[in-house]
């Protein structure tokens, strides 16, 4: 059972969700009623709820219709992912968004690594708080006309680390993406965490129909190995691949200016070749989008009409396209049945 502490909520799985100030607790909102049926109708996720630890409806199906509705105002999902940490898919993520939300999309990012949640440290929001709405959904932080949601909004303690088992990760999952008050978004992209273990798996089965994965890797052989098991994690999953992204590729000499292969270059590409996905590009190794991104400003933002921000613009665009395309074929196949 969840309980007030301080200014926040504390669910059964120890995650702290803080409250606005004027709202009260799920149990005293008017919202639907329940009745006896054992299907319940809430707009908030089980793990904090009041009634979750005596509740004897269908926690399950209660999880799965929630994702239902908040997905069914949202056009476009895209997972974002890689088999291998360190091959920069947050700094991706957070980029190709931005690119989107400047062409006028609304644009959320839900982070869904839980022991590395870093797109809040991308986006200037390091230690903010996410809020309870008086329907009971969770509002998702806003920086830079995008919805965001991740576990570092939910901790005390930037530098506590999240100690689970996999059920737990469940109930986690089932808040980030039924649980948060989405609202009507053209796209959202998933940050998922490196390998193709039970996040992925778990955020796939929820959300039932993605529109597309890309694929992060570096141009070194380590890395394209692993970015050859998410090809494989994806068409097994039938997820559609938007395709690969070669990233930190090649680095300019900031003193002769040279370019220099520091993980080497083309890997990415000629891995996309030999499985038969999209390459979508080359993301070069620019010490200003580490710069850039510690500071809490996205590159993509903030240098706008430099050849590294053009890479993640163009990125941007083959999602839209992709898409989009997707979309029409879905509607046109469905006319045809």
């Amino acid at each position: 059972m969840s309980e007030c502490q301080g200014d926040g909520v504390v669910s059964d799985r120890g995650v702290v969700v803080p409250l606005s100030e004027g709202n009260v607790m799920a149990r005293e909102l008017n919202v639907i009623s329940n009745g006896g049926s054992d299907v319940c109708t809430y707009m908030w996720a089980c793990a904090i709820c009041d009634e979750n630890e005596r509740c004897q409806k269908d926690k399950e199906g209660h999880s799965r219709w929630l994702v239902t509705k908040r997905m069914e105002r949202i056009e476009h999902t895209v997972l974002v992912m890689s088999n291998k940490g360190g091959v920069g898919k947050s700094t991706c993520t957070t980029n190709i968004a931005v690119s989107l939300a400047l062409k006028g999309w609304h644009v959320g990012i839900c982070d869904m690594d839980i022991h590395g949640p870093n797109i809040p440290k991308m986006v200037g929001a390091e230690g903010q708080k996410l809020k309870i709405s008086t329907s009971g959904g969770i509002i998702p932080f806003q920086a830079y006309n995008l919805r965001i949601a991740s576990m570092s909004f939910l901790l005390q303690n930037s530098d506590d680390p999240i100690i689970w088992r996999d059920a737990y990760k469940y109930e986690f999952i089932n808040q980030l993406l039924g649980g948060v008050e989405w609202q009507d978004l053209n796209f959202l992209l998933i940050d998922l965490p490196p390998g193709t273990g039970n996040e992925s798996v778990t955020t796939i089965d929820l959300l039932g129909k993605v529109s597309g994965a890309v694929i992060v890797t570096t141009p070194q052989e380590v890395a394209l190995l692993d970015s050859r098991k998410s090809v494989t994690f994806c068409r097994d999953s039938e997820v559609p691949i938007i395709g690969i992204i070669e990233n930190m590729s090649g680095l300019e000499c900031p003193h002769c200016h040279n370019h220099i292969d520091v993980f080497r270059k083309g890997g990415g590409e000629a891995s996309a070749l030999d499985m038969g996905v999209p390459f979508l590009g080359r993301i070069p190794l620019d010490p200003d989008v580490v710069t850039q991104s510690d500071l809490g400003e996205p590159f993509a933002l903030f240098n706008s009409d430099t050849p590294t921000a053009e890479a993640y613009h163009s990125i941007a665009n083959q999602v839209e396209t992709f898409c989009k395309k997707s979309s029409s074929l879905e509607r046109a196949g469905s006319r045809k049945g």
